[in-house]
């Protein structure tokens, strides 16, 4: 079983057991519960149930690992002739977290209406 989330206006595709790099919540602190209520498809190996916008019913559940750095991006900036050269870097912050469970079914009145409207 597979979910696509959306962290952030950021979309990821998990499973259980997963660790992944979400924007930096300064909010929470390592081993803390995440829930994410946003889960815009859902899909078991027979059936796919897709949201306007979002699945009804559908969470998942997850825990703050640790708050990393991502890797150094330099920014270089230089003007010829005029002896002007500028060198920064940056590194972005990230939310390392766990996905712990996905919770929710998928029912056949969804699935049958998803599968309507696709095809249409």
């Amino acid at each position: 079983m597979y979910a696509i989330i959306d962290v952030a206006d950021k979309q990821f595709k998990v499973r259980e057991g997963d660790d992944i790099f979400v924007p930096y919540h300064s909010d929470l602190t390592p081993d803390d519960t995440l829930t994410i209520d946003r889960v815009l498809l859902l899909s078991d190996d027979e059936s796919v149930a897709v949201g306007t916008p979002t699945v009804d019913g559908v969470t998942v559940e997850s825990t703050v690992l640790e708050h990393v750095k991502g890797d150094k991006v330099l920014v270089f900036k230089k003007k010829r002739r005029k002896r002007y050269k500028v060198k920064r870097g940056h590194r972005q912050q990230f939310t390392k977290i766990r996905i712990d469970s996905i919770s929710g079914e998928i029912s056949a009145e969804a699935e049958v209406e998803e599968v309507e409207e696709a095809s249409a």
